[in-house]
């Protein structure tokens, strides 16, 4: 073995951004890297060569997952886990701990872990609201969070059979997927399926299947009992909440294989089991899920169940993106700019066709949700004038849609929308340069959010390989 190899494993550990712990046979510390002492608000020093539970009071043998390995040599997977640190400070992390074996002897056991504890205070406070909300003398949903079919805003053709088919749909039970990408208002479409039919009374839950991990997520959806892991209590999940209603499951394509597989089980036997739970619970809830990726070719990918898509796929419905529907760009501007007159107390009453024009040749990579902020992002600016021109547009937002004729690198026989993609991908590569490849300091550059500069990036690449 060569003799720097040490001191580069060093590195590695100290630098990663997950906590690593590791104990020997006896319980004690041997490895304990910065980002599990951050983690855990500890100092390594103090961590180092001393029992785990003398450090962790909250911990013994059966709930400590290091212990627990190092006893049964049994290796847990994304394991969640709630604690308390010797300041008594709680944690939540989301681990994978396994057994260390050397010269085929266990040596100890080492613990991989990501902090979760800030997700799952807002969870916790997100299921605390719905239980809330659940209640009878509670159900009292503000009207503009209610949408209905007759908010949604559209001329184009392809748009409006996609419409008229989610209105038979609210007269069904079966269940509805729903493919759109980012932007094109697939929760509207949901909610006003659900307000429209027989279940309208009933709850509405929506759950963004990418915004928690998976451990977590499944907790959420179908609840959990006291000790069915550490830090776990006595909470119904959000299937149990919608019972007699419909729960719409966003961006079903990014929860993990493995919860798919059991949310296709509840599908199935049309009852759940809370996580440590031996009670089977009836319920009785509508589906509707969605993906921002083409169903069929995330099952191809392996990343979308096939027997859970033909499960839910009963009604589909695909939302044309607003690049396949650029008759209503005038319509939803002007209903933005009402709706935005309202909140800033102003009189502005179009845009003005020049502008109209860039819009028609722009892709709208965040489709209606990015044109309704690019309108009010220039209803910001406006101050007496009645049309919105170009002048009206935040400097990130010109560059990207407005730029003058001598900034463009302007190649023959290129239209507008491909000149418009080399300016935005060069103003992209600016950013990232600027900022050392910084993704988050990039977006901030560019006025955008991370999440969306990350898709550009992705978008991008597939385009110049």
């Amino acid at each position: 073995m060569k003799p720097y190899f040490y001191e580069i494993l060093e590195i590695v550990l100290q630098s990663i951004d997950e906590g690593v712990h590791v104990i020997d046979n006896e319980g004690r510390t041997i490895i304990y890297n910065k980002a599990m002492a951050e983690l855990e608000g500890m100092n390594p020093n103090d961590v180092l060569n001393k029992p785990l539970l003398e450090l962790f009071p909250s911990l013994d043998w059966n709930n400590s997952t290091l212990l627990r390995v190092l006893s049964t040599e049994q290796s847990l997977i994304d394991h969640p886990q709630t604690y308390l640190n010797n300041k008594n400070k709680e944690i939540t992390t989301i681990s994978t701990t396994v057994p260390v074996y050397f010269d085929q002897k266990k040596v100890g056991a080492l613990e991989i872990a990501k902090n979760i504890t800030k997700i799952k205070a807002l969870s916790d406070q997100i299921m605390t609201l719905q239980l809330q909300l659940s209640k009878p003398q509670s159900r009292i949903v503000s009207k503009e969070r209610k949408f209905t079919f007759d908010r949604i805003i559209g001329q184009n053709e392809g748009f409006l059979k996609a419409i008229e088919f989610a209105k038979k749909a609210a007269f069904s039970s079966s269940s509805v997927f729903i493919y759109g990408e980012t932007g094109t208002g697939k929760e509207l479409v949901a909610q006003s399926i659900h307000y429209n039919g027989s279940r309208k009374d009933k709850p509405f839950i929506a759950q963004n299947c990418a915004a928690l991990p998976e451990a977590l997520l499944e907790g959420i959806l179908f609840g959990t009992v006291k000790g069915g892991f550490t830090g776990a209590i006595d909470r119904p999940g959000l299937f149990e909440q919608a019972n007699g209603g419909t729960i719409f499951l966003d961006e079903l394509n990014s929860m993990g294989l493995l919860l798919q597989s059991k949310l296709l089980r509840v599908l199935q036997e049309g009852y759940v089991r809370r996580i440590g739970g031996v009670k089977d619970i009836p319920i009785d809830v509508r589906i509707i899920a969605s993906t921002n990726e083409e169903p069929y070719e995330a099952v191809e990918k392996g990343i979308l169940r096939k027997d859970l898509f033909y499960r839910i796929n009963v009604i589909p419905i695909n939302l044309p993106p607003l690049r396949e529907r650029k008759d209503d760009i005038p319509v939803l501007a002007k209903a933005f700019i009402e709706k935005i007159n309202i909140k800033m107390n102003k009189k502005v009453e179009d845009v003005e066709e020049k502008v109209l024009n860039i819009f028609r040749d722009y892709r709208w990579p965040g489709n209606v949700r990015e044109l309704e902020n690019t309108i009010e992002a220039a209803m910001n600016i406006i101050e007496n004038e009645k049309l919105l021109k170009i002048e009206h547009f935040p400097p990130q937002i010109s560059a990207k849609m407005f730029a003058p004729a001598s900034a463009r690198r302007l190649t023959p026989h290129k239209n507008l929308t491909d000149t418009l993609e080399e300016i935005e991908y060069d103003l992209i590569l600016k950013a990232l340069k600027e900022s050392n490849d910084n993704i988050s300091k990039a977006a901030e550059r560019l006025g955008i959010k991370r999440q969306t500069l990350q898709h550009k990036i992705k978008k991008y690449s597939q385009i110049k390989a």
